[in-house]
C-alpha cells in the first residue's frame, strides 16, 4: 500500500502575466479537475510540489486538501520551465477510488544481461514506460524489467513479459518489444586524412606523367 503524498492548496484568482511576481514568491499555479467536479484553479507551494512529484510522477495517488476537504488526484501534466527546469504549472486529476483509470507507468530496468556482460552487446531499451488500467489505489509507480532473462542476442522483452500487480491490466500491445541486446558494430578504420605532402606528391606525378606523353613519338 502506497504512503499517502498529500499537498496543501488554495484558491487562485489570478491569472495571465499577473502570476510571474506570484511565481517568484514560490507559488505554483495548477488547475485540478475530473471526477464530475468543476475545473478549480489553485495555487501549490513549488517546493511541496517538486518533492511529492518526484516521489509520485504521473500513476500514484496524492491527497489534495482544498478548502477543509480531500480530493484524490494523479499529477495529470507538469510543465517546466525549459532553461532553469523548474516547475511553471501543473494538472491535477481528481479520481474516485472504485473506478478503474488508465495510466502510464514508467518502467525501472534492474540486473545483468549475460549478452551484455559476455558477448560485449549493447543493451537497447526501446520503451520507458507502458500504458495500465487499475483502480487509482493499485496503481504502481514504477514497474521493474530484469534484463538479467537477456542471455542472446536473439532473445528480447515483450510488454506482455512484463509482472505486473495483482489488479492492473495491461493496455499496451502485449507483442511490443520494451528491450534487447543487439551486437556492437565494428568500428570501421579512419580514414587517413590527406596532407598537403600528399596533394603536391599527386599533382607531381601526374606532371610527370602528362610530359612522358607529350614525349611519346607519334605513332
Amino acid at each position: 500500500m502506497h504512503m499517502a503524498l498529500v499537498l496543501q492548496a488554495e484558491k487562485r484568482d489570478i491569472f495571465g502575466k499577473k502570476l510571474q511576481p506570484l511565481r517568484a514568491q514560490g507559488k505554483l499555479p495548477a488547475v485540478c479537475y475530473g471526477a464530475g467536479s468543476a475545473t478549480q484553479s489553485i495555487w501549490i507551494g513549488v517546493k511541496d510540489f517538486v518533492k511529492v512529484w518526484k516521489a509520485a510522477g504521473e500513476s500514484t495517488i496524492v491527497e489534495l486538501n482544498l478548502d477543509g476537504g480531500t480530493k484524490n488526484v494523479i499529477i495529470q501534466d507538469t510543465a517546466f520551465d525549459p532553461v532553469t527546469d523548474e516547475p511553471l504549472h501543473a494538472d491535477f486529476f481528481a479520481v474516485r477510488m472504485d473506478k478503474p483509470i488508465t495510466a502510464s507507468v514508467p518502467l525501472v530496468f534492474v540486473g545483468e544481461s549475460p549478452a551484455v556482460k559476455n558477448s560485449d552487446g549493447v543493451l537497447v531499451k526501446v520503451m520507458h514506460e507502458v500504458e495500465v488500467k487499475a483502480l487509482p489505489g493499485d496503481l504502481p509507480h514504477e514497474i521493474s524489467v530484469d534484463i538479467g532473462v537477456l542471455a542472446s542476442f536473439e532473445e528480447q522483452i515483450t510488454a506482455g513479459d512484463l509482472r505486473l500487480p495483482n489488479g492492473v491490466t495491461l493496455l499496451t500491445h502485449a507483442e511490443e518489444i520494451v528491450a534487447l541486446v543487439r551486437q556492437q558494430e565494428a568500428e570501421e578504420a579512419p580514414e587517413k586524412t590527406r596532407t598537403i605532402e600528399d596533394i603536391e606528391v599527386v599533382a607531381k606525378g601526374k606532371k610527370e606523367e602528362e610530359k612522358d606523353e607529350d614525349a611519346s613519338p607519334a605513332s
